[in-house]
């Protein structure tokens, strides 16, 4: 994907005219063009030039971004800092002659302000007067004609067109009244005089210039602050480094750092470079990355990243990426690139804003007709076409969506969550089903001990010391466990002589000159006696999904140690969390029934799916897509196909590279509890996006027919142009602002109210026999989904089963009786 910054576009409208005339340049797949960052994002073999030709041709310019502080910098420049002075100063010029502008044409008139000698009783200078004040400010203001006559002549009107336009034909007919009025006042006719004086418009067209400014200026106040999060992860890199260069500390830029360089991190500094440490001992806050606030403690060997802070000790770390191959880099590059790419629900809105401002000029057109056409005058008529045409607002509809996104992207951001697309953000919070690996998702992937059962007249310290002596000399995973638990426990190591290593068996060796061992039951067994007792002991342990090892020396049997692959500790609440949201949770495992059941039962999932090799996981996956939009969630390379294949691939960031390629969402901080986190910010996305098309929307709905006099006749409603513009300036500033409110939110939060809400959903699979065809489908899928309390039913003739997604209970027997006055047999229930 190559991005480019896009200049020029003021509303839904130019983006859509972009976006319309980059896709059809040879070798483009997609382009998604984002107003909100003046971002385009294109696809394909088709060459730069060719690219940035087609956005000249349509009328605006472009650029391709390059890394990202060149790439940012022009952005940031065009939406906040270096568009917001030169709006200001256009604000406080307009606004200081509109104050003398209205002084003469409504303090004079409604108030009878006093006025200079040379004006008093002089109609046609005051008139002069208006015209001059009016005529400066639409100079100061020069922008919207420029670019919305351009984009006319171009064929693709924007909202610059309906400003220009409106403030154009008020002070064309202004100046044609001030004219009129000149002659008037030649022959005498001091009626017509009054006549045309009540015609002036000048005001109208002054301030709804003025009025727009003001929206502008608020619209780009809020749309820097949409960027915040992308801009605080920026500011994480520091700008220099200490580099140990001829044995000597130097400072250089960060951009100089080269791999395999030895960089110097003192207490309160930010590390340049992603690296491992070679000395010392730190604890670094990485907060910024993988939402944890805890510091997390680094010594020799450890990883650090660049953009975390060293919040105590010293280090000296060895380079292994630097520049754009960071992991900060990619996180940027990758929220960026979220912004620059469009969500589904945008494309009806974005269908919409591209007939949108023609069907508002012809709106405007035949309001003016029909009003003259009724018998008004011409100031009348006009004034209704006016106001058309200054309160309507593409821009709230093109805003809509891509605000949301980018607030929302950063909010996953700063919490460690990494949406890769709009889509994949929309997507989430859709999710119905949520498919897990157990090892390294559920479950830490790595065996721990979780029972030191010692026999009569044996300690557990004497117990561990045994097992340790002999599995230090292991390279089994198991044998690992024990060894770390050793440690922990400061165990000492007694020396062994003679081991040897039974493959699928056990250990043997001699230990301050007794025989021991240590293995299986079978093993073990046949060197010491083990009661029934332990026995028991043991295969309940087992069924717990724990790996009893039993230990003897000198023909007596020591005792046991139960290791496993346990849950992680924020395990069994992330899964809770997902089904109080109405989440169905179902575990994928390639281990036994006994141990998937243990775990699962300990987990809380709804539905366990034991035996299932890596490359059956897909199809598995392509399953449960029947029951509703389905994520995957998982670390390996062989869940990097389930990944793919799911609606949301959701990957662990202490997981494989692979499966982080092929996830739409990365949870960077490897913790469980982000997935619902991740679902819960999706979720709040999506309302925002619908509020926002809500309003954008009715706004339109309900403005344009105010504004075109509709009410008059009924309620004697009549809109002034001027109060028209100030509706539209305020209409995108609702909308960015309302996107903003997803600053403000919990995504880690469980509050009851939430979770009563979301739990009403439920799911239940029907298997059917009687379903032959697709009219078979329809009339399953129409008499189950007459019922109130199913919301929606995804029915398959091919599978024999319907998806039935409920807001109720409903009993069996009930979903029975309905099925076989169809003519169908309901076999069975889940």
């Amino acid at each position: 994907m190559e991005q480019y910054t896009v200049t020029g576009m003021s509303c839904a409208s130019c983006s859509s005219r972009v976006e319309k005339a980059v896709s059809k340049v040879p070798g483009v797949t997609s382009c998604s063009v984002s107003l909100l960052t003046n971002s385009m994002a294109v696809e394909g073999t088709a060459e730069e030039k060719d690219i940035i030709a087609a956005v000249e041709k349509a009328g605006y310019s472009a650029e391709k971004k390059t890394h990202k502080g060149e790439a940012e910098a022009p952005r940031e420049r065009r939406t906040g800092g270096g568009e917001m002075p030169a709006i200001l100063r256009r604000l406080a010029a307009s606004a200081v002659l509109l104050i003398v502008l209205m002084y003469f044409s409504m303090g004079h008139t409604m108030w009878n302000w006093p006025l200079p000698d040379f004006l008093a009783g002089n109609h046609v200078a005051m008139g002069l007067v208006q015209l001059l004040l009016t005529a400066a400010i639409m100079v100061i203001n020069q922008r919207f004609f420029i670019s919305g006559f351009r984009s006319a002549l171009h064929g693709a009107p924007n909202m610059d067109t309906l400003v220009a336009l409106g403030a154009g034909a008020a002070f064309v007919y202004s100046t044609y009244a001030l004219f009129a009025m000149t002659d008037a006042q030649v022959r005498g006719d001091a009626g017509a005089v009054m006549h045309y004086m009540h015609e002036f418009y000048f005001e109208s067209a002054a301030m709804i210039l003025t009025l727009i400014t003001v929206g502008k200026l608020l619209e780009a106040h809020s749309k820097g602050k949409t960027t915040d999060a992308l801009k605080g992860l920026m500011k994480l890199a520091p700008k220099t480094a200490r580099v140990i260069r001829d044995g000597a500390e130097a400072a250089v830029p960060v951009e100089q750092i080269k791999k395999d360089d030895v960089f110097v991190v003192r207490p309160g500094e930010s590390i340049p470079a992603d690296g491992v440490v070679t000395e010392g001992f730190a604890a670094v806050n990485e907060s910024a990355l993988t939402g944890e606030s805890v510091p997390a403690d680094k010594a020799e060997g450890d990883s650090v990243s660049a953009g975390t802070v060293n919040l105590s000790g010293f280090m000296r770390c060895r380079a292994v990426k630097v520049g754009q191959d960071t992991a900060l880099s990619q996180i940027i590059k990758t929220v960026s690139e979220a912004a620059a790419t469009k969500a589904p629900i945008a494309k009806a809105a974005d269908r919409v804003a591209a007939v949108f401002v023609p069907a508002v000029m012809a709106i405007a057109a035949v309001t003016a007709a029909v009003w003259l056409i009724a018998g008004q005058s011409v100031g009348f008529a006009l004034a209704r076409g006016i106001s058309v045409l200054v309160i309507s607002c593409p821009c709230a509809l093109g805003l809509a969506t891509p605000v949301a996104i980018m607030v929302g992207s950063g909010v996953g951001a700063k919490n460690g969550i990494l949406f890769k697309t709009a889509a994949a953000l929309e997507e989430t919070g859709r999710i119905r089903v949520v498919a897990m690996d157990k090892t390294g998702t559920i479950t830490k992937g790595e065996p721990v001990v979780t029972d030191i059962l010692p026999q009569e007249g044996v300690s557990r310290e004497e117990l561990l010391r045994l097992a340790y002596s002999l599995e230090v000399k292991s390279e089994h995973p198991l044998a690992k466990a024990i060894v770390k638990k050793a440690g922990e426990m400061s165990i000492d190591l007694v020396e062994v002589s003679g081991f040897k290593a039974m493959p699928g068996s056990g250990l043997a060796a001699v230990m301050d000159g007794e025989a021991a061992a240590g293995g299986n039951m079978s093993f073990v067994g046949g060197q010491a006696e083990i009661p029934k007792e332990t026995k028991d002991r043991a295969e309940r342990l087992s069924k717990e999904g724990k790996t009893p090892l039993f230990f003897c020396r000198a023909g007596k049997l020591a005792g046991v140690i139960a290791v496993a692959d346990v849950i992680k500790e924020d395990g069994e609440q992330a899964i809770k969390e997902l089904r109080d949201m109405g989440i169905k949770v179902v575990m994928l495992t390639g281990d036994n029934e006994n141990t998937a059941q243990a775990i699962g039962a300990q987990a809380g999932v709804d539905r366990i799916i034991a035996g299932v090799l890596p490359q059956e996981k897909e199809s598995v996956i392509r399953q449960l897509k029947q029951e509703g939009r389905t994520a995957m969630v998982g670390d390996g390379i062989n869940d990097a196909p389930a990944l793919t294949s799911a609606d949301v691939g959701i990957a662990i960031g202490a997981g494989t590279d692979i499966a982080i390629d092929a996830a739409d969402v990365v949870l960077l901080g490897s913790r469980l509890s982000d997935v619902p986190a991740a679902i819960r910010l999706g979720r709040k996305v999506l309302r925002n996006i619908h509020e926002n098309l809500f309003w954008a929307f009715i706004y339109n709905t309900l403005g344009i027919p105010l504004a075109a006099g509709v009410f008059i006749p009924l309620l004697g409603w009549q809109l002034n142009p001027m109060f028209g513009a100030a509706a539209m300036s305020l209409s995108s500033f609702c909308v960015v602002v309302n996107a903003l409110r997803l600053n403000l939110i919990n995504i880690r939060g469980t509050k009851k109210k939430i979770i009563k809400k979301e739990s009403r959903t439920m799911t239940k699979t029907l298997n059917i026999e009687g379903m032959m065809c697709a009219h078979c489908e329809a009339r399953v899928k129409k008499c189950l989904e007459a019922l109130p309390q199913v919301q929606e039913a995804v029915v398959s003739h091919e599978t024999g089963t319907a998806v039935l997604t409920l807001c109720k209970e409903i009993s069996d027997n009930a979903l029975k009786e309905i099925l076989e006055a169809q003519g169908y047999e309901l076999t069975s229930v889940q």
